[in-house]
C-alpha cells in the first residue's frame, strides 16, 4: 500500500497555507523536516498534512506559534493527561474575553465620538478636538 505524499504546492492547496509559510513552519520546527524526492523536491506525508491543519486551526483561534508548539508537544503524547491542553485553551479563552472587553470599550467610545459630530468643518470638529486632547 502506498502512502499519500504531497509536494509543498499540493500541501499548500490542500491546507490553505502558503508554501512560504509551510517552509517557515518547517524551519522553526513546528513541522518536521520534509523528505526529498529524487529530484530534490520536498515531499510531505499525510501526518504532515494533519499537523498543518492543526496549526492552521490553532492560528485561527488566536494561538501564538509558541502556544501551538506546546499544543503539538502535548498532542504527540497521546497517553498523557489532557490537563495541559485544557489549561492552554482556558488561557486563550481568557485572552479572547479580555480583548472582547477592550473592543466593546472602544466601540462605546467611537459611538460617543460619532454622536458629538455636528457636521461642520474640520476646524470646528469636536472629534478632532477630543482626539487631540483639546476638550
Amino acid at each position: 500500500m502506498s502512502k499519500k505524499s504531497y509536494t509543498v504546492g499540493q500541501l499548500a492547496q490542500d491546507t490553505d497555507i502558503k508554501p512560504v509559510t509551510i517552509r517557515y513552519y518547517e524551519k522553526i520546527g513546528l513541522l518536521p523536516e520534509a523528505s526529498r524526492s529524487a529530484s530534490g523536491y520536498r515531499m510531505y506525508s499525510a501526518s504532515d498534512h494533519s499537523r498543518l491543519v492543526f496549526i492552521r486551526r490553532s492560528r485561527s483561534l488566536g494561538f501564538s506559534l509558541d502556544d501551538i508548539r506546546e499544543l503539538l508537544w502535548l498532542a504527540d503524547r497521546q497517553q498523557e493527561s489532557c490537563a495541559g491542553v485544557d489549561a492552554k485553551v482556558d488561557e486563550q479563552l481568557e485572552q479572547v474575553r479580555s480583548r472582547l472587553s477592550d473592543l466593546r470599550a472602544m466601540e462605546q467610545e467611537l459611538e460617543r465620538l460619532s454622536k458629538c459630530c455636528e457636521g461642520g468643518v474640520i476646524m470646528d470638529c469636536r472629534i478632532i478636538e477630543t482626539l487631540s486632547g483639546e476638550t
